[in-house]
Formats: C-alpha cells, sequence, structure tokens
C-alpha cells in the first residue's frame, strides 16, 4: 500500500513560517542558540513547522473522510491553524499548543511514534525539535563540538527535569515547591556562576582596578608596527577608525586622536569629544604612518607579525557611566605576569587565511597575557566548584551512585557533570569576547566578539574586556545567557547524541525519519573555525566527556565539506564532497522510515551568472545526487529569513535563504520514462499542483521554487529519463522543462482574461506606466479584440497627444465600487485592491466582498503575472505591491467573509 502524502509534500503556510523564522533572529534572551556559538542554524520555527508537517497526514491522504477538494481545503485551514500558532516563538513550549500539535501528530501515526535523526546535528535545531513535539530524538556530527552543544539540548536536561536546584539560596528564598522542566538547573547555573566570579575576583581582581572610582568595560588598544621611514624611530598605531561612538542624539561623537611627539618620537593618544574624526591610519590598501605620512604595506605588517615585532599601545578606556559610557585617556594597565595555560595547536585550513599572516600561527596567540590570565582562573575554578555541588547535590538528596553523565548517571555526580559542562560553555563564550580580536562597535557601545562572521579575521584596534564589569562581555552576562537558555528547553522526552561520521549514525538509528541541515560545499569550515572552541572545550571537560574530547583538535579528514587545503585543489575538493554527499544520501534512502518524508534544508550560496541569468549549480548538483542516491523529491519549500517584501525593497536577488525538501525512497520497481512522456505527465499534473500553491496565497517570489516540488515529484518518480539519443536527462535540462510548463499554466491564466485586462498586461510588459505610441497601443488593441477607445472608457488607460499610458494607481478614484462599473475589468479589479490593500486588509477585503470570489481569483493570478513582469523589469515598487496582495490574501479573503455577513442578514424574514 502507498504511503499517506503529509502535510508537507501539499501544502504551508508559508509565509507565515518564514515570518516567524525571520523574527526569531531578533529574539536573544532564552533562544537555545545563545546556550553556545554555532555557525548557520536553521531558524527553530522552520525546522519545527518541517517536522511536525513531515509527521501530519495532508486531509487528501484521507479520501473517506475528506471526500472533496473544498473538504479537504476546510481541514488544511485548521490545520494550517495549528501550524501557524507552533512555530510563534512565544509558543514554543505553551502546553496548550504543544499538546494541540502532538494530538495531530498521534493522530496520524498512532501510538508508535517514530524516531526522528539529525546526523549532522550541528547547533542541535532538528534533535531538539523533535523532543519538544514529543518524539525520540537522535542526533550526531563528527564534530565534537557540535555534539557537545546537542547533547546540552536534549540529553542533560531531561535527566534532572522536574528537580529541585541543589544550591542552599536558591532552595531558601524561591519559596517554589515545584521546580518545572531545566528549572532548578538553570538555577544552579547562576548560582555557581556567582561564586566563582566571587573566587576569581578574589585571585586577579588587582589586574582590573577601577579608574577614578569607575568600573571599566573594557581597555582600548591599538596594534602598533616600527615605522617603515627610517626618519622615524618608534612604533606607530594601525588604527582602523579610531571612532569610539556615533554621534547621537544628546552624545556627540567620541573618538581618539593620536597626538604626534616629534621630540621624543613617540605617539601617545588623546580622547575626543566632538568636532570631526581625523579617520584612521589602515585601509585596503594598507597603512599610512601618522608621523610621516609614510605608505605601510600589508607585506611589511605581517613580516613585523611574524617576526614578533607588532607591538600594541593602550588608546583608551571605557568606563561604566549612570546613564551611558564614559570614554578616557587610558591609565597605566597591571601586567599579568603568569598567564598559566595556553592554548596549543596550530590555525589550519581556512583559520590561515588572516591572523596566521601577522604572526599568530596556534590558538593561544589570539589572547593577550591579561585575557589567558582570566580564561584560567575562571576555568581552574571548574574543579574547586565541582566539589561544592557534589557536596550540594548530596545533601539535597541526589543518588550517591557515583556514574558520570556521560554514563547515564542521574546522580549527584552526573550533576556535577551537568553544571560544569553548561559552565564550560560560559568559559566559551567568554573566549570570543576575551581574545585580542574582539572590537569596540562604535554603534551599540559594546565589544562585538571575535565571530561577527563566519571567519577569524584580523583586526587593528581591539577591545579587553573587564570580566568583573556589569557591561558588556562580563562573566556573569555569559553565566546568565547559559542560564536563560537552559531554563527554556524543553527537558523532557528521550534524546542521544553521539559523535558520528553520518554514514556510520544513520546506520545505528532503526527506521528514523531524517531532519537534517547538511554542509553545503565550502560555504563554511566548521572543523577549521571550531577549533577556537574546542580546544578550551577539551581543557575543561575532558574529564566529563572524554570520548568527545579524546583528540587534540577537531577531526578534520572526514568532514564533508570542499576543503581545497586538504583536498589539494579545488576539483578534489568538490569532487570529495559530492562523493561523501552521495554516499550520505543513499544511506538515507535505505534506512528512511518508508511511511515518512525525510526532510533536507539547503542553502543557497553558490551562484553563477550565464547569459545574464542567475542559476545555481550547488544547487543542481545537490539535486540530482539525491536523484541519482535513489531518493524520490516530494516538495521543495522555500524558507526565507527575511520577509520577501524586504528583499524586493532592497532590490536584491529573490532567492531563498533556504530550501527545504521533502524526499522518500523510490519504488524499486521503478520505470523508464521518454522524454515526451515526462512533459506530458508535468503538463497533466503541475496545473493542480500550481492551483493549489496559488490557494496557499505562496508570493509570487516564491512561486518558481515551490513549484519545483511537484515538477521534480513527477521527474525522480521514474528509475530515469530517457533523451531522444538515449542518455539520461539530468536535473538541470528537467527544471528547465518544469519552467517552462509553470509559464504555460500562468500564460494559460492571461488568455482567461477579458480583452481590455489582456491589453493593459502586455503594454505593461513593454511600457510599464510610462507612455507609448498611439499606433503601437491601437495594433495591439486589435490584436487583443478590443480598442484604444475601450480601453479609456474603462478606465484602465489615457490616450493623449497622440501617447496612451496606463493610469497609475495614484489616479484611481478612491470610491469606485465594481458592482456599479459598466466596462468592468480584472485589471481595474486588482489595481483597486492593491491601492486599498496599501491603506488596510479590511479595505480591500470589503472591495473583494464587492467584486464577488469569481473575479477576485481573476485578479489573484493577474497579480502573480504582474508581479512576474514586474520583478523581471526591475520595477521594484511594483513587485513589492503585487507581491504584498498575494501575500495577504487569505486575510482579504476573511475580511470580504466579514463584510459580506451582515448584508446577508439584512434579507432575513
Amino acid at each position: 500500500m502507498a504511503p499517506k502524502r503529509k502535510l508537507i509534500e501539499v501544502a504551508l503556510p508559508l509565509e507565515a513560517i518564514s515570518r516567524e523564522s525571520a523574527r526569531e533572529k531578533s529574539i536573544r534572551h532564552g533562544h537555545p542558540s545563545t546556550l553556545h556559538l554555532w555557525w548557520a542554524r536553521r531558524p527553530l520555527a522552520a525546522v519545527r513547522a518541517v517536522l511536525w508537517s513531515s509527521l501530519v497526514d495532508d486531509p487528501s491522504a484521507h479520501p473517506g473522510k475528506f471526500p472533496t477538494a473544498e473538504d479537504q481545503k476546510t481541514e488544511r485551514k485548521r490545520l494550517f491553524d495549528i501550524l501557524e500558532r507552533l512555530v510563534v516563538w512565544e509558543n514554543s513550549n505553551d502546553p496548550d499548543v504543544l499538546a494541540e500539535a502532538k494530538a495531530e501528530i498521534k493522530a496520524s501515526c498512532g501510538d508508535d511514534l517514530p524516531n526522528v535523526l539529525d546526523p549532522f546535528c550541528g547547533g542541535g535545531g532538528g534533535p531538539l525539535e523533535a523532543q519538544r513535539l514529543g518524539l525520540p530524538a537522535y542526533g550526531g556530527d563528527l564534530n565534537p563540538v557540535p555534539v557537545l552543544i546537542t547533547k546540552a539540548m536534549v540529553e542533560i536536561p531531561p535527566r534532572f527535569a522536574g528537580r529541585q536546584p541543589v544550591n542552599p539560596r536558591s532552595r531558601a528564598e524561591s519559596g517554589l515547591k515545584t521546580w518545572e522542566g531545566a528549572q532548578g538547573l538553570a538555577e544552579d547555573i547562576r548560582y555557581y556562576g556567582e561564586w566563582m566570579r566571587e573566587r576569581a575576583w578574589e585571585r586577579i581582581g588587582h589586574l582590573y582596578p577601577k579608574v577614578d572610582g569607575k568600573t571599566v568595560i573594557a581597555w582600548l588598544w591599538a596594534r602598533t608596527v616600527q615605522s617603515p621611514d627610517p626618519s622615524w624611530k618608534g612604533h606607530v598605531p594601525l588604527l582602523k577608525s579610531g571612532v569610539l561612538r556615533k554621534a547621537k542624539k544628546n552624545k556627540p561623537v567620541a573618538w581618539v586622536e593620536p597626538i604626534v611627539h616629534r621630540d621624543t618620537q613617540t605617539v601617545t593618544y588623546q580622547i575626543r569629544e566632538g568636532g570631526t574624526p581625523e579617520g584612521g591610519t589602515m585601509g585596503r590598501g594598507g597603512g599610512v604612518c601618522v608621523a610621516t605620512g609614510a605608505p605601510i604595506g600589508f607585506k611589511y605588517i605581517r613580516e613585523q607579525g611574524r617576526l614578533g615585532l607588532m607591538g600594541e599601545s593602550p588608546i583608551g578606556v571605557v568606563l561604566e557611566g549612570n546613564p551611558g559610557r564614559i570614554y578616557q585617556n587610558s591609565p597605566m594597565i597591571p601586567v599579568a605576569l603568569q598567564a598559566g595555560w595556553k592554548p596549543t595547536g596550530g590555525l589550519v585550513g581556512k583559520a590561515t587565511d588572516s591572523v596566521p599572516l601577522y604572526g599568530m600561527a596556534e590558538w593561544g596567540d589570539l589572547f593577550t597575557d591579561r585575557q589567558l590570565s582570566a580564561l584560567n582562573a575562571f576555568s581552574d575554578l571548574l574543579i574547586d566548584v565541582r566539589a561544592i555541588v557534589e557536596a550540594d547535590a548530596l545533601h539535597t538528596g541526589l543518588a550517591n551512585d557515583k556514574v558520570n553523565i556521560r554514563d547515564g548517571g542521574t546522580g549527584h555526580i552526573a550533576y556535577a557533570d551537568a553544571v560544569i559542562t553548561y559552565l564550560s560553555f560560559a568559559i566559551d563564550r567568554c573566549t570570543d569576547r576575551w581574545n585580542s580580536l574582539s572590537v569596540w562597535w562604535d554603534g551599540g557601545e559594546i565589544v562585538e566578539g571575535l565571530f561577527g562572521r563566519q571567519a577569524i579575521a584580523m583586526v587593528w584596534d581591539y577591545a579587553e574586556v573587564n570580566p568583573f564589569s556589569s557591561s558588556s562581555g562580563n562573566w556573569l552576562g555569559q553565566v546568565e545567557w547559559v542560564a536563560r537558555a537552559v531554563f527554556k528547553l524543553p527537558s523532557s522526552q528521550f534524546g542521544e547524541v553521539c559523535q558520528r561520521d553520518a554514514v556510520a549514525r544513520l546506520g545505528e538509528v532503526n527506521q528514523p525519519i531524517v531532519c537534517t541541515d547538511p554542509p553545503y560545499y565550502d560555504n563554511i569550515q566548521y572543523a577549521d573555525i571550531s577549533d577556537f572552541y574546542y580546544v578550551w572545550l577539551r581543557h575543561n571537560l575532558s574529564n566529563v566527556w572524554p570520548d568527545e574530547c579524546a583528540t587534540l583538535l577537531t577531526p578534520k579528514q572526514g568532514e564533508i565539506v570542499a576543503n581545497h587545503w586538504r583536498a589539494g585543489s579545488k576539483v578534489a575538493a568538490k569532487t570529495h564532497f559530492e562523493s561523501r554527499m552521495t554516499e550520505v544520501m543513499e544511506q538515507i534512502s535505505r534506512v528512511q522510515h518508508r511511511d515518512f518524508p525525510a526532510t533536507i534544508f539547503y542553502a543557497f550560496k553558490q551562484q553563477e551568472i550565464k547569459s545574464g541569468e542567475t542559476t545555481s549549480t550547488g544547487w543542481e548538483t545537490f539535486l540530482q545526487g539525491i536523484v541519482d542516491a535513489g531518493l524520490l523529491i516530494t516538495a521543495t519549500w522555500p524558507i526565507r529569513t527575511e520577509m520577501t517584501n524586504r528583499i524586493l525593497a532592497k532590490g536584491v536577488a529573490a532567492l531563498s535563504s533556504s530550501v527545504v525538501l521533502a524526499c522518500r525512497p523510490r519504488l524499486v520497481d521503478a520505470r523508464l520514462e521518454t522524454r515526451g512522456g515526462f512533459l506530458a505527465a508535468l503538463r497533466e499534473e503541475l496545473p493542480e499542483a500550481v492551483g493549489l500553491l496559488q490557494e496557499q496565497a505562496i508570493p509570487p517570489v516564491d512561486m518558481a521554487q515551490s513549484a519545483i516540488g511537484p515538477g521534480m515529484r513527477v521527474f525522480s518518480r521514474y528509475k530515469r529519463v530517457v533523451e531522444a539519443d538515449g542518455s539520461t536527462m539530468r536535473v538541470r535540462t528537467a527544471l528547465a522543462l518544469i519552467n517552462g510548463v509553470l509559464e504555460e499554466i500562468l500564460s494559460q491564466e492571461e488568455t482567461d482574461l477579458d480583452a481590455d485586462s489582456r491589453f493593459a498586461l502586455m503594454w505593461y510588459r513593454q511600457f510599464g506606466h510610462q507612455p507609448g505610441p498611439f499606433g503601437d497601443a491601437e495594433t495591439l488593441a486589435k490584436a487583443m479584440n478590443t480598442s484604444v477607445s475601450g480601453v479609456v472608457e474603462a478606465e484602465v488607460a489615457e490616450s493623449k497627444g497622440g501617447r496612451v499610458r496606463l493610469l497609475t494607481r495614484d489616479e484611481l478614484d478612491p470610491g469606485w465600487d465594481p458592482a456599479e462599473d459598466r466596462r468592468l475589468t480584472v485589471w481595474e479589479i486588482t489595481q483597486h485592491l492593491v491601492a486599498r490593500q496599501g491603506r488596510s486588509d479590511a479595505q480591500a477585503g470589503a472591495l473583494l466582498a464587492r467584486a464577488g470570489p469569481g473575479l477576485g481569483d481573476y485578479a489573484r493570478h493577474l497579480a502573480y503575472l504582474l508581479y512576474e513582469v514586474a520583478n523581471g523589469a526591475g520595477r521594484t515598487e511594483d513587485a513589492v505591491a503585487y507581491n504584498s496582495l498575494i501575500v495577504s490574501w487569505n486575510n482579504l479573503l476573511q475580511h470580504a467573509h466579514e463584510a459580506v455577513a451582515p448584508a446577508q442578514q439584512t434579507f432575513g424574514p
């Protein structure tokens, strides 16, 4: 029996999912992403939506219960309502919303809930959301850093869910009798983090003195080199800009001015407020000597760095003020004479792009002695705090079973392991800010961490954080980020995460549902840059997680990325990635649960321009690999982390942040098909799928990508499609044919328009709202079976002085009523809907009610066509308007229904 189609394979409330995915970027406190940095995380809203909709049956899977298209549409709307509430961040732990979502999963799956596996668990979103939905959650990754992150999210909290904190203060002061989820664990992270701060202050507080009685937020430094000009013997600064605070409404610009002392051939620094900053000494082409004006090339700077001759000079200090920040000249700074342990291990691969060129060849070189002293102090205190946690845990009744957390323990030893793990994450968060590559952000007036982007980049002036302040980058702030994230974790259901190669991990879980976000060629070199964190995790957690911390650096050889440093060339790197990813897809095809689709996220990154057309060879290659691996692609959905109107308004390419593919193992007895047979199947099946997409108000900007799903479902169900010469059709050709049939479908909708609207559409294609020759207009009008005078009478266009121009929306009558129009056109309805929707959805809905559902559907179809024309012609404002109309369509229908209902009541008996 054929498996039941799932909701994700038929329909999704795409705009709602994208909206919440975009909004999630602004949510910080308590979001799991703040537990520990990992790169390129998919929004949890998207993961939750994808996973839930891959488990819940589409109404079409139950024809006996939902026999008609209208019945199915009504049921989908009910499911959409659940999903739209489920993806809202504030509802992510709402028991009522989750109970409703879980009930639908159970209704589709029964009591035997399937295992969910992400073999590339990364930031842990897949296993976390599986656990949130009440499913057994499995994860795997070759890299120990994401393995530890995901363990901390899905393995540890359920072990201690509902337990009270073990620290004496929280038990005495909280007044709580019950502790939900990981609430107690979060309280202990805070308490023992505060204990560590007090002890650290006793050890190294003298290294962070106050200035003028005020607490320092950060010391500001500039790197220096010996001037290449022989007439100047001293060092000169390498400053990017020198601006510390941008001018604000109530505060002037603050900046650093280098003061040149020619008598002593030295440079000092003065903090200025107001005036005009002089600018930095470093630019894209290199630097300039502030004393002589001599150029300082990058080659020279790098040589100075490699020889150990690069220095640094204090240029200012940021103090805590009330309110705001205070900028002062830098005082004498205590020197940390004994930094303690220093991370070893060389930067490799992608991490060698920048800083090793300047002499920072090992991970320990990225920190000053004072930063190393602080990080060592907090790391050493993990040993002391562990003994206290163990004693407190025993005192509160945790079992004295002496079983570590890695071995499944739930007693006092395991609890101490858990607390130490999270406090180590706080130290890792500190390393991101307590290093000599962190900068002072003049806009927000805070310290920006090392990983502002997915690379390790050289900086010329940096900020050294005070761990004991109450402002940017301090120790307790990092502890609080961790504690809030832990507090919000689901803390329920089984979770298991292992450090494994993806193929091996796929073979370890029984009939999994795969939901994963695999690596994409060379976009991010995870292993190379994650060593920055791993060296500290290994230092602090090797006794807690010895298997994950067994290697000196993260594994590199088995990583599935296109790394030309390791492969030897870009061609070899590409071959390595594609062959290994094919192995993974083949394994997914073998092990994936037959009753459910696997879901795979793909990020658009690799693009190329050919003959003016933007294509993505990475995307095509990825699809080809999936098809070759024996998988049937049943859906493709674009998920955005920027809203479509914002993307269009910027005038940038309308590409998705990521595309989710739903895939099933292809039938073993799949047959061959010819090119002609494939095209015939497309023309038969795609129109219904496109109509369904339009009913869902899929934004026009996403229509082509969404239509690839049903098109590829046709293509990939065959063992192969045979060309006329006997060769096998490739995915690139299939995509072109799918797009061609999509254009045919949309063009067919054009023929259903009235003559005046067809004229307006054709005229808009050529001229937009600009005037064109009357003769051209008359010729076109005759071809459309209308006349220029007719379209003028219909109030579609204006004819004046031998020129014809389409009326703009600003020229429309705001009181226009379609019921009173004697020459009604779909063009008019569409333009008036756009104009009124720009004022409010309610006004547009009332107009839609007056026009009626039939003409409304034609207007929606025309809006799709007009979007394609506007977007292709670069008419951004129009493209945004038509896209917005479609996005709001369901809301307009609701307003139309509300407008009709009161009117109908007046006709009662």
